[in-house]
């Protein structure tokens, strides 16, 4: 892979009007830059060490020197003994470095970047098997994925901590796609990303708008609803082809806001629905069950059709129709997409699994927001009618505060038991979050238990069930990590649990 040198960076950083100022002289602007870190356990000699983020100290800088950096960018000057790079956004300036050094990969990749509150990960995987079924046939190596589950470039295969990486990770994974012979790359656009930089020349194929609800407000994340809402619709400001959700709320402001991209495609259900008179370019309609299947008609200008979802949940028609807009924007052909959605599953999405005689109902589902548990509990009234619901759940700590309030209050009105139980904790203390939670839960239904370990509250919930109940299981899905303070700790996933007691209920009743 071809190396740069400093100066090279340089006068990319001025040609964006990032660059402010520098005193590199000549003999240390021609220096081939050999790695770039904002980590300064990862520097080592000729790195080009960025100094980013809120918690940054300047100790970090001194031990980056330490160990070989021989510049840095920064937005102070802490006069240090190697050259400074003063820039005015140094995030912006990550992601145009982090490009560089990577020689700007994304350009020889066919991107699709997915924002919203709910339904990003089952749209990427819903978009990654109907490439991949067109892949397949081409003889091509399997579509690249970014989400909050997994990541794959070909190279790395793994569970995912953030939902949108930082950009130097970001630019590595589509270096590594393209090294692979990877011609499509899917992934969750985040709020935090769009808002922070991280997305900084990238710039999407096509990017999709799928809904917006109130979430991710705290001081580490968004200080209210606008700026999540305004840093979501920066997505177009990222995309040649953007599709809209026309069941949205805030619909006229995220129209208004695709107008920048190159060409906007619209996506939507209900019978005849409209945009200023006009039907939108995707629409699904006469949406039914078949046992666990979901069955619905779309219309294009290509083709007007049945597709199957095989994966559960009547929501997922929207996050469907989303991937069938992607695929119309990229020219996939037809039967591809009919394929790839009858196939297709999101690890840890919507997982049902049942005892023999059917009488329990176990769901496993990463719902973790407002609209998410709004659409799981329709989902289940519609399915599963008559039969009572057990929630288990918990809200992350350090974060995302309004959860515990909106999480609380649909449990309580919709369950006739809730479990509280730990969900990635982080730095707060797992009792103290669930009887957060709990005040809320209680204003509308006093069945309200609080189990701190979740391998116990998955226990409770199951074993000691009724006849005629379905368990949710939501939030952690398939992740095999539960964050406690600054760690990831392996921890059995949601999947995993609900199998193990699964069977013990069941030698349960052999044995009595």
């Amino acid at each position: 892979m071809e190396r740069y040198a400093l100066e090279e960076y340089m006068q990319q950083l001025q040609k964006k009007s990032l660059l402010i100022w520098h005193n590199c002289t000549r003999d240390t602007g021609v220096k081939v830059i050999r790695n770039v870190a904002y980590n300064s356990d990862k520097v080592t000699q000729n790195t080009l060490f960025i100094c980013k983020g809120a918690n940054f100290k300047e100790v970090y800088l001194d031990s980056a020197i330490k160990k070989g950096a021989i510049a840095y960018i920064s937005e102070v000057d802490y006069k240090k003994s190697i050259p400074v790079i003063l820039v005015n956004d140094v995030k912006k300036a990550l992601a145009l470095v982090a490009s560089i050094y990577y020689n700007f990969p994304a350009r020889n990749l066919k991107l699709i970047g997915i924002t919203g509150t709910k339904g990003k990960s089952t749209t990427a995987y819903y978009i990654k098997y109907i490439l991949d079924e067109f892949q397949r046939d081409e003889g091509k190596p399997e579509t690249g994925i970014i989400s909050s589950i997994n990541t794959y470039d070909g190279i790395i295969n793994e569970e995912s901590h953030l939902t949108t990486p930082e950009s130097l990770e970001l630019q590595m994974h589509f270096s590594n796609a393209v090294t692979s012979g990877i011609e499509y790359m899917v992934m969750e656009a985040s709020s935090q990303a769009l808002k922070y930089g991280r997305l900084h020349e990238v710039e999407f194929d096509v990017g999709i708008f799928l809904n917006i609800s109130e979430d991710h407000i705290s001081p580490i994340e968004h200080s209210d609803m606008e700026d999540y809402f305004k840093s979501k619709l920066t997505l177009f400001k990222h995309c040649k082809t953007a599709c809209v959700n026309i069941n949205s709320d805030r619909l006229p402001e995220i129209l208004d806001a695709a107008g920048t991209a190159k060409r906007v495609l619209t996506f939507g259900t209900g019978d005849f629905p409209e945009i200023d008179g006009n039907r939108p370019d995707i629409y699904g309609y006469n949406i039914r069950k078949d046992g666990f299947d979901t069955l619905f008609d779309v219309k294009c200008d290509r083709f007007e059709r049945e597709f199957i979802l095989t994966m559960p949940g009547l929501f997922n028609v929207e996050n469907a129709l989303a991937a069938i807009a992607a695929a119309y924007a990229l020219r996939i052909p037809e039967k591809y997409i009919y394929t790839g959605l009858r196939k297709a599953r999101s690890s840890g999405r919507m997982e049902i699994y049942a005892n023999r005689e059917r009488d329990r109902i176990i769901i496993v589902d990463y719902a973790h927001n407002k609209l998410s548990f709004s659409k799981l509990y329709e989902t289940v009234r519609s399915e599963f009618p008559g039969m009572k619901v057990v929630t288990v759940f918990g809200c992350p700590g350090g974060k995302a505060y309004v959860r515990r309030r909106d999480l609380g209050l649909l449990a309580g009105l919709n369950s006739d038991r809730v479990i509280l139980t730990a969900e990635d904790p982080g730095p707060e203390n797992v009792r103290d979050i669930s009887e957060d939670i709990a005040q809320y839960v209680r204003q509308n239904n006093e069945n309200c238990q609080i189990i701190d370990d979740r391998k116990e509250a998955v226990r409770e919930a199951i074993l000691s069930s009724e006849p005629g109940t379905v368990i949710l299981i939501t939030g952690k899905g398939n992740e095999t990590r539960q964050k406690i303070g600054k760690e990831y700790i392996p921890f059995p996933s949601d999947v995993e649990l609900t199998k193990k007691y699964l069977d013990e209920l069941e030698n349960e009743k052999v044995s009595g």
